[in-house]
């Protein structure tokens, strides 16, 4: 199977050499890698275009965009840029981070998901980050999701779903469409990814509220959100921050912002994540 990434990144001089370098020992190598270099002030560029010298599938693309760390929009903008340069000669497609470590069997691995299985759409590992020398469990999402940082979608997936959406929350309305659509969502345990730097890291304030307009956006409904922001905010240590997302939900319905999903798609995601949630509970 042909795969493709796109990694999007700005000022990532500190670890894009090890994502690459764990890029390019993959015991089956990508056909097509293509970094995206947002307006980075760096040596990010440079880093790239040295591996691009040894490495002929690797190339690198310039976009200039704002500053401001915004969650979701600015990496799926980058993503998109990513993407107009690049063919369709690809089985599966995979957003990464420029802040990875991956294991030198992960897209080996992926690929047998994907063969093993025609109604796979989606698959990825887990994240792992460092505390006091150890690599544990970066737990912020179920077990059953796979984080924004290393996303691989069969094609015909990825088409069906409409690609990513420019916006946040769009690591979670991906998967749900994908099972809108009847695609399944496989996750891996035995691949573990060092995420480098913390999800979140460098987002701006104004991204707390932003939660809350995700949720908002997903079609939730208020019930939803309020137990999502809540078990969000303890999982984040930061009980303060439900009150944050509450917030963001209430604006983003009193400025009756549009959704990023259709109305049938919005009931199914209720749908969807009641029963979830009963199955926890029961």
């Amino acid at each position: 199977m042909n795969y493709y990434i796109v990694i999007p990144s700005h000022n990532e001089e500190k670890y894009i050499t090890l994502t690459l370098q764990s890029i390019v020992e993959q015991t089956v190598l990508p056909k097509k890698v293509v970094v995206v270099n947002d307006n980075s002030t760096d040596r990010t560029a440079a880093i790239v275009m040295a591996f691009a010298e040894k490495n002929p599938f690797i190339s690198l693309v310039n976009k200039s965009s704002e500053a401001i760390h915004l969650p979701g929009s600015k990496v799926i903008q980058a993503f998109q840029k990513g993407l107009e340069n690049l063919d369709d000669d690809y089985d599966f497609i995979v957003k990464v981070d420029a802040d990875l470590i991956f294991p030198s069997n992960y897209f080996e691995t992926i690929i047998s998901h994907f063969k093993s299985d025609d109604k796979i759409g989606m698959v990825g590992g887990f994240a792992y980050i460092e505390k006091n020398g150890d690599w544990i469990l970066e737990n912020l999402t179920d077990k059953d999701h796979i984080r924004g940082a290393f996303k691989a979608y069969r094609k015909e997936c990825f088409k069906q779903i409409g690609g990513l959406k420019p916006a946040m929350g769009w690591d979670t309305v991906d998967e749900l469409l994908c099972k809108f659509y009847d695609w399944k969502v496989v996750t891996d345990k035995t691949l573990k990814v060092k995420h480098l730097k913390p999800t979140g890291a460098n987002y701006n304030k104004t991204a707390r509220y932003k939660q809350g307009e995700a949720f908002y956006s997903l079609g939730y409904g208020f019930f939803i959100t309020s137990i999502a922001s809540l078990k969000l905010a303890m999982r984040k240590r930061k009980p303060l921050l439900f009150f944050d997302y509450i917030n963001g939900f209430w604006k983003a319905k009193s400025a009756k912002k549009p959704l990023l999903v259709t109305t049938e798609q919005a009931k199914f995601i209720r749908n969807y994540r009641w029963k979830k949630m009963k199955e926890k509970l029961f």
